[in-house]
């Protein structure tokens, strides 16, 4: 007589649901862990520009870069500058570039992750840029994001908060 060897459907549905379970259990983790990589990402970057704008401010008699000659934000930190702000290349530009480029938003969606919008801080949060750069009214000089996720400690704090 022959022996049958294999796994009856019993054992195979048994082994399936167990796969399941475990599948079910692990998969939220990976999720939670690559929100948490994208948000400390986001903080870097936050932390980043706004040491360097305070070093800005600092080297350029307390202006704000971009709202003096140099009229751009992105242009004022990634370029060369002299102490009134305007934007060169020669030996008399001594200041900058500050940032070699705009770190990207790990939460936005736009095709150029490093746009800056800047105002008066009403436009925060709207998802128009990848970033907000308050140059007038409260919080004057606060560099955020301008996405309007939520951060996954306390789901009622937008990125914006940070």
């Amino acid at each position: 007589m022959r022996t049958k060897s294999g796994f009856t459907l019993v054992e195979f549905l048994i082994i399936a649901v167990i796969v399941g379970i475990l599948a079910a259990i692990v998969i939220p983790q990976f999720t939670s862990a690559s929100v948490e990589v994208k948000e400390s990402a986001l903080l870097s970057g936050l932390q980043l520009v706004r040491s360097q704008i305070e070093l800005y401010k600092i080297q350029h008699d307390d202006n704000l870069p971009g709202t003096d000659l140099s009229g751009d934000f992105v242009v004022a930190m990634t370029s060369r500058t002299n102490r009134d702000g305007e934007v060169g290349t020669s030996a008399a530009y001594k200041y900058g570039p500050y940032l070699k480029e705009i770190p990207e938003n790990p939460f936005s969606d736009l095709d150029d992750p490093t746009t800056v919008q800047e105002g008066d801080g009403t436009g925060v949060g709207d998802d128009s840029h990848n970033w907000y750069f308050n140059t007038s009214g409260e919080n004057v000089s606060l560099f955020q994001a301008d996405d309007s996720g939520v951060n996954s400690l306390d789901n009622n704090t937008p990125h914006t908060a940070y």
